[in-house]
C-alpha cells in the first residue's frame, strides 16, 4: 500500500514539475518578445520577396539558435531556400472594337513571359453569366488552360475590384510554369458586353527570385526516423494601401502568433528532452500568395516518415467556443483531433472540429500538401474567420490581440502533442486525395 501510494505521489509530483516547467519557459514576456518582434512595423508587413521578410527570417534563424535547434539534414543554415519565377507587369494595352480599356477595368492572369500579344487568332472570347455566382465562374476561367479574353458584367464589379488587388500584384511561378509556348493568359474586362475584335500587347519584368523557409529539428532517440512537424506561416502582406495614414499589414494574428507558437514549442520541447520522435520547426514562406513554402517543404520529405503535423494559424484572440479553446481543420479525417484531447483531460482547455467548413480551411492552408499526401496534418486555430473585422487589414497589429489567448493555446498544444512527441500515439493516416 505504502509503494501504490508513493508512486501516486511521484506521479503527482512529476505532474506539477512539468506544469511548473511549462510555465517557466512559455512565458508571458517570451512571447510578446517574439509577437512584437515579428508583427512590429521594422517588418514591414513581412510580405514574400521584400527586405521585411528577410528581416523576419533573421530574427527566427537568431531565436532557433538560442534554442539550439540543429539545420534541417543536407542544409547548412536554418534557411531552406528555393527558388521562383516574379512576373511584374510593366504596361498592358488592350483595344476592344477600337477603344482602349482603362487598366481599373483589367484583371490580368497566367502571363509567363516578358512579351505577350493576344488577338482573334490566338484567343478565344467568353463572358461571365450574370445570373450565376462570380467567384465559381471566375475560379473555373483560370483554370482554362487557353488563353481568354473574358467579359465581365458591371453587375460584378464589387467581386471585381476586390479580386484585383490582388492580382495586380507580381505573379509568382513555378520554372516549369515559364514556357512562353505555353501560355494560358486570362485577361477579364469589366463592362464590356461584346468584343467583335481585339487586341491586346503585355509587357513584364521576369525575375528569378529566392524565396526561404526557416526550419530546424530536434533528433528524436528510439524513433528518430519518426518525424512530427510545428510549423506557422511568418509572411504576410507587406505594405498595402493606407488607411488613416497606416499602410503596413503587420500580421500580428495571421500569422506572427502561429509562428510565435512555433518557437515557443521548439523551446519547450528542447528543454523537455523526452522526444522519442524526430521534431521540425518551420515557418513557411509565401503562404499569402500560394503555399509555396509548405509545398516545397513537403516535396523534401517522405511523407510516409511524417507522423503528425500541428500547422498553427491566427490564435489571437477566442475561439467562437469560448476561453480555452481551439478548433482543428480536418477533424473528423483522423483521430488526431481525439489524442490531443485525451492528453488535455482534467484541464480547461478543449479542442473542437473546424465550425467553417463552407470555408474548406483543411486544404487552404499549410497543413495541405502533406494532409493530401496522407499525413495527418491539421491546422489549428481560433480565428472567428466569419467575423474577423481585423484579418488582413492594416488593424492585424499587437494592440488588437489576446496574449492570454496566445498563451493558453500554445501551452494546450504542448501538453496535448506530448503521447505524439514521446512515441505512445501514432494518429491515424487522412485518405490520400485522388491526383
Amino acid at each position: 500500500m505504502k509503494k501504490i501510494l508513493l508512486a501516486a505521489l511521484v506521479g503527482i509530483t512529476g505532474l506539477q514539475v512539468n506544469a511548473q516547467n511549462i510555465d517557466k519557459i512559455i512565458t508571458r514576456e517570451y512571447t510578446d518578445h517574439l509577437i512584437k518582434t515579428l508583427s512590429a512595423d521594422e517588418m514591414q508587413g513581412r510580405a514574400t520577396f521584400s527586405p521585411g521578410i528577410d528581416k523576419a527570417a533573421t530574427f527566427i534563424e537568431s531565436e532557433f539558435k538560442k534554442i539550439g535547434l540543429q539545420p534541417l539534414t543536407g542544409e547548412k543554415g536554418f534557411r531552406q531556400t528555393f527558388y521562383k519565377y516574379q512576373v511584374a507587369n510593366l504596361s498592358k494595352s488592350i483595344k476592344i472594337d477600337g477603344k482602349e480599356i482603362s487598366a481599373d477595368n483589367l484583371i490580368l492572369s497566367g502571363v509567363n513571359a516578358e512579351n505577350i500579344s493576344l488577338n482573334k487568332s490566338n484567343t478565344s472570347v467568353v463572358k461571365l453569366d450574370p445570373d450565376q455566382p462570380f467567384v465559381n465562374q471566375f475560379r473555373t476561367m483560370l483554370s482554362a488552360g487557353k488563353n481568354q479574353l473574358v467579359l465581365v458584367d458591371a453587375k460584378f464589379t464589387e467581386n471585381f475590384k476586390r479580386y484585383k488587388t490582388y492580382f495586380d500584384k507580381p505573379a509568382t511561378l513555378d520554372e516549369k510554369s515559364m514556357d512562353a509556348g505555353a501560355s494560358a493568359v486570362q485577361f477579364f474586362v469589366l463592362g464590356t458586353d461584346v468584343a467583335e475584335d481585339f487586341n491586346v500587347d503585355l509587357k513584364s519584368k521576369v525575375s528569378k527570385m529566392p524565396l526561404f523557409n526557416v526550419a530546424g529539428i530536434i533528433p528524436g532517440k528510439s524513433k528518430a526516423k519518426e518525424l512530427v512537424v510545428f510549423s506557422g506561416h511568418y509572411d504576410h502582406l507587406g505594405v498595402v494601401k493606407a488607411v488613416d495614414g497606416d499602410s503596413i499589414a503587420n500580421g500580428a494574428d495571421d500569422d506572427a502568433s502561429g509562428t510565435t507558437a512555433m518557437i515557443a514549442l521548439a523551446k519547450y520541447y528542447k528543454a523537455q528532452k523526452n522526444n522519442e520522435r524526430t521534431l521540425i520547426f518551420v515557418a513557411f514562406t509565401a503562404e499569402e500568395i500560394g503555399g509555396f513554402g509548405a509545398k516545397y517543404f513537403s516535396e523534401k520529405l517522405n511523407p510516409d516518415d511524417v507522423v503528425a503535423m500541428f500547422n498553427i494559424e491566427m490564435i489571437g484572440k477566442d475561439s467562437k467556443f469560448g476561453k480555452n479553446s481551439a478548433f482543428i481543420t480536418g477533424f473528423d479525417k483522423s483521430d488526431f483531433g481525439k489524442i490531443l484531447q485525451k492528453n488535455l483531460a482534467g484541464t480547461e482547455f478543449t479542442f473542437h472540429p473546424d465550425p467553417y467548413i463552407k470555408e474548406n480551411l483543411f486544404y487552404r492552408s499549410d497543413n495541405a500538401t502533406l494532409a493530401a499526401l496522407g499525413v495527418p496534418a491539421h491546422t489549428i486555430s481560433t480565428d472567428q474567420i466569419d467575423v474577423d473585422k481585423f484579418y488582413h487589414t492594416v488593424k492585424d497589429e499587437y494592440s488588437t490581440l489576446d496574449v492570454e489567448n496566445i498563451l493558453s493555446t500554445i501551452k494546450a498544444i504542448a501538453k496535448s502533442a506530448t503521447s505524439i512527441v514521446n512515441g505512445t500515439d501514432t494518429p491515424t493516416r487522412i485518405p490520400k486525395l485522388k491526383q
